[in-house]
Parts: C-alpha cells; structure tokens; sequence
C-alpha cells in the first residue's frame, strides 16, 4: 500500500498534462459529494451548540457557549465528521468505481496502450481532491458555525448575538484554521488512497470488488480516528491555545 501511494505521488508532476480529467474528476466530487458533506457540517453545529449550550448552563456559564462552539466544530467535530463521511462516500466509491475498471480489464487494456494507469486513474482522483477540499473546509466550517448560531442564538436565546459572537471569536485564530484544514487534507488524501489501493488491486468479479469497497471502508475509518487524534496531540496537545489565564 505504501509503495502504491508512493507512486501516485510521484506521478503528479507528470499528472497535470490530464489536466481536464483532474478538473473533471473534481467537479464530479463537488457535484456528487458536496451536498452531503456540507449538510451533516450543519447538523454537527447544531449538536455542538446544543451540547455546549445546555452543558454550560449547569456551571451557570451559559455566556461562554462561544467557547464550546468554537473549539467542538472547527478543531474536532467538524473534521472527524469529515472524515466519517469521506470514507463512506468518496473512498468506497473509489474503491467500487477502480474496482469495477480492474475486473472489466479497462485498467489493463489502458496499460496494453503505453498509458500510465496510476497516472492517468489514480494521480488525477488524487489531484482532484486536494483541489476541492478547501472549498468544503471554508464552507463546511461556515455551515457548521450557523448551525451553531441558529441553536445557540435563535432557538435557545440565553446569549445574545454579541455575546456569543466575541467569545466564539476570541477561541479561534488562524493558527486554528490552519490545522483544521490540515486535517482536512491529510484525512480527504489518505481516504482518497486507501479506497482507490483496494479498487485497483480488486479482483474476483463483483464479489471481489464488495470486498474491496468493505475493506477501504473499515481501514479509512481507522485512520480517520488515527489522524484526528495525532493531529490534535501535535496541535493542541501541549498548548491548547485558548485565550483564558495569564
């Protein structure tokens, strides 16, 4: 597996001659995968409001809720949900789509032809992602925090906008952003590669390829648990950066 990544990474500079199947493979990720990944960024803001709202009002510190909202969408839930649904989405629909290529001997008639398969199948799926995930961290991250605020502010109401509003803000910084993003990335490539590793090894007929898709499903969520905590360990582990004591 780590032999198939190497490839495929090495294969970008001479990927991007395909340009139009990697602006191709990354409208068909936003067209077919943007919907559900932005909608449940919505609903973990709604969970994380409401956790942090009802949470806080038992210490009578209901007016920082700004702080639960902050830290639970962008720095934890918000990738971790990301990560969920791009593995059952995006990696087992890799794994099912190269899978079903390799058993129809598209791969190998591809390879009969002189064309690099993990260039042209794998590079430019790979390509395609880093091209979109940014747009779903700013506005899945959006989507999250106006989740937060409809519960926080419009349902429960015990803060009020500004309130909320300076402490939420004062919890996140660039720094933060960063590594949200970072997760984002490291988490959408690793199910990106693990999904598209068992559909171009794939074989067996249409059993062999259910395997395949099972298998990519259960290692990308390992992984995704994996990254996430790492990347929390390395980030905050030491210094969780939050604007309270001295």
């Amino acid at each position: 597996m780590a032999r198939f990544m190497l490839s495929a990474v090495i294969e970008i500079p001479k990927a991007w001659r395909y340009g139009a199947e990697v602006l191709r493979q990354a409208a068909l990720l936003l067209l077919g995968s943007s919907i559900v990944l932005l909608s449940l960024q919505f609903v973990i803001g709604l969970q994380c409001g409401t956790e942090g709202n009802y949470v806080l009002r038992g210490f009578g510190a209901s007016v920082y809720t700004g702080a639960f909202s902050a830290l639970c969408g962008l720095r934890e839930a918000g990738p971790f949900m990301f990560g969920f649904i791009a593995s059952a989405k995006i990696g087992a629909g890799l794994a099912a789509e190269l899978g079903t290529m390799r058993i129809n001997e598209e791969i190998d008639a591809m390879e009969a032809q002189g064309i690099s398969s993990i260039r042209y199948i794998v590079t430019t799926r790979l390509l395609a992602a880093w091209l979109v995930i940014p747009f779903w961290f700013f506005v899945g991250m959006a989507l999250n925090f106006l989740g937060e605020y409809f519960v926080i502010i419009v349902q429960i109401g015990e803060v009020s906008l500004g309130g909320w509003g300076s402490v939420h803000w004062a919890f996140i910084t660039p720094y933060d952003l960063a590594v949200g993003l970072l997760k984002f990335y490291t988490m959408g490539t690793f199910v990106v590669l693990i999904g598209m590793y068992y559909g171009y090894y794939a074989s067996g007929g249409p059993v062999g390829v259910g395997t395949a898709t099972a298998r990519s499903m259960s290692l990308n969520l390992i992984q995704v648990m994996g990254v996430n905590a790492l990347l929390t360990l390395v980030a905050w582990g030491f210094d969780p950066k939050i604007p309270i004591g001295g």
